[in-house]
């Protein structure tokens, strides 16, 4: 895979038009000698310039590179798409809807259903794999994002949205936004997305209480922040707090605000940066190259 343009000449030497970007769609979905869903054979396939299509050379079977893809349904030009996604991964903290508006020269509407694509998208080329296992670490944790209610200070909750992450140490984090902090919820969360027999760090919140009763053999331990500890020998939730941190600086500094319906995929958005925390430069390159599979073509 290649790596990301190092910088905008070098990205705009890549991509210098529509063309050059479907014809990279095209060829990281497909290729030349991609069996036909139709006829069935290997085909040398025909660029239909009336559409963004290629044509088998046997039956004349459409195949459409953006089908599946965030530009599936958009007359924006694939350039200032790929664009788009280059400028989410060469900034810290992420890009307005009103930077790419000034950044494409696109309207704002369309700027915003741009940027949501693209946070869609690193969500699903991101994934939900489950984290932890035997001996390894995951540090859990909480937290409220959104804007205190006038009058009612800080320590208000009425007006934000709970959220949650499960970081494995050295490894990677996944978010989940949730309707409430009950034990519940919590610790149904773990089970889903933390492999039995991982080592589980957590504060004193009540609703951790038991987990290593669930079934999955996690081996728990806490650190009381309500009395000052928040490292004790190796247990410590300071790797998912500074993760918090990050998402926080993201939406303060960048969003200023974000609805409860939408922190999800912002959340995603900083999990997907995250976890590539050490590769920072095959972002771009993935997200232009990494797609759901197409599905099968009925009978």
């Amino acid at each position: 895979m290649k790596t990301k343009p190092q910088n905008i000449a070098q990205f705009f030497k890549q991509f210098r038009d529509d063309e050059t970007c479907l014809q990279h769609l095209f060829n990281v979905r497909f290729g030349q000698g991609y069996e036909c869903p139709s006829c069935g054979r290997a085909s040398k396939w025909f660029r239909i310039k009336a559409e963004r299509a290629y044509s088998c050379q046997f039956c004349g079977h459409h195949l459409h590179p953006t089908v599946g893809t965030p530009f599936q349904q958009t007359r924006t030009p694939l350039q200032l798409w790929f664009y788009a996604i280059y400028l989410f991964t060469t900034t810290r903290n992420g890009v307005a809807a009103k930077e790419l508006e000034r950044q494409l020269g696109v309207t704002y509407k369309t700027a915003w259903r741009m940027a949501d694509l693209i946070r869609k998208h690193m969500a699903d080329v991101d994934g939900d794999a489950p984290i932890g296992g035997f001996l390894r670490t995951v540090e859990i944790d909480e937290t409220y994002i959104g804007g205190e209610a006038k009058g009612m200070g800080a320590g208000y909750k009425g007006n934000k949205t709970a959220i949650m992450a499960m970081l494995e140490r050295n490894g990677n984090v996944i978010t989940k936004v949730i309707p409430n902090r009950r034990k519940t919820t919590l610790q149904g969360a773990i089970v889903d997305n933390v492999k039995p027999h991982t080592i589980l760090h957590t504060d004193e919140f009540i609703s951790y209480n038991g987990i290593e009763l669930v079934g999955k053999w996690y081996d728990h331990h806490t650190v009381n922040h309500g009395q000052g500890e928040y490292v004790r020998g190796r247990v410590t939730t300071n790797g998912v707090e500074g993760f918090w941190s990050q998402l926080k600086r993201a939406i303060t500094g960048t969003h200023i605000h974000v609805s409860s319906k939408h922190l999800w995929k912002y959340a995603k958005e900083a999990e997907y940066r995250f976890n590539r925390r050490e590769r920072p430069q095959t972002m771009f390159s993935e997200l232009v190259s990494t797609f759901q599979p197409l599905p099968p073509k009925s009978n």
